[in-house]
């Protein structure tokens, strides 16, 4: 029988990565996000190129209601998840923290530590009765260091990472392993919701540098899920060459 893995945040950029790299070794999906239209499209390309099956769900991680119902109400047959990839995530603006939107702040809080928590939660409850699973957590390079106009969104990111060992600890007697990849400048849509649609900003974060990929992050995720079962990786920072850390780049 194919593994399944559930991925949140699954209509672009990470999301849609490991979905189809999973896919692609045979893992049956279950796809969620806001954008119906985008997860219905990739439901179709990966059941059509991959023969798995998909289970596209469309709900928002903020509301625990619509999350718990989705989770509860899986049909059976997709309950026995293996690997939860908790990617939903956003940076709404980047201002001084005085100045910063209280809105920006709200929909970050909201989604990238209650909604992730949320979805968290719910799987792993699917998962201790098996005493197995992966719940693979995206964090930043913004949860290990702090930089200016970052104030909320690292903020958020250090959340994450605290829950990720927290889950950890919690869960270590029911052999679930948790993993929290921590991805520096990577070129999908991040910059560019960040910046409210100003693509010439989001552009400029990339000035120079050859950045990640959403794929490469995909292909690390799926490394870490595809590791032997006494093998847990716990923490990994992942950065493009010319990038050290949230401070140091050698742009060209």
């Amino acid at each position: 029988m194919n593994k399944t893995v559930f991925i949140t945040g699954a209509t672009a950029g990470f999301g849609e990565a490991c979905a189809k790299k999973f896919a692609a070794n045979h893992y049956n999906v279950i796809i969620t996000g806001r954008r119906q239209d985008r997860l219905e499209q990739l439901a179709e390309t990966l059941t059509s190129t991959y023969s798995v099956a998909v289970l596209p769900l469309v709900f928002d991680v903020r509301n625990r209601d619509h999350v718990s119902e989705a989770i509860a109400g899986l049909p059976e047959s997709w309950k026995q998840i293996d690997v939860l990839v908790n990617n939903a995530g956003l940076a709404a603006g980047k201002d001084d923290f005085a100045q910063a939107s209280l809105d920006d702040w709200d929909t970050m809080v909201d989604t990238n530590i209650k909604g992730f928590a949320y979805v968290a939660q719910a799987v792993s409850r699917l998962m201790i009765p098996h005493k197995r699973g992966h719940i693979i957590n995206l964090g930043s390079v913004a949860a290990k260091q702090v930089y200016a106009q970052g104030n909320m969104y690292c903020a958020t990111k250090h959340a994450v990472d605290a829950l990720s060992q927290a889950m950890r600890i919690d869960l270590l007697p029911f052999h679930i392993k948790v993993t929290a990849i921590h991805p520096g400048a990577a070129n999908t849509e991040f910059s560019t919701v960040r910046f409210k649609g100003d693509r010439i900003a989001a552009d400029k974060v990339y000035e120079g540098l050859i950045p990640l990929i959403a794929e490469d992050i995909a292909e690390t995720i799926f490394y870490c899920a595809a590791l032997p079962a006494h093998v847990c990786i716990n923490d990994l920072v992942i950065t493009c060459t010319q990038q050290a850390d949230c401070f140091y780049y050698d742009r060209e």
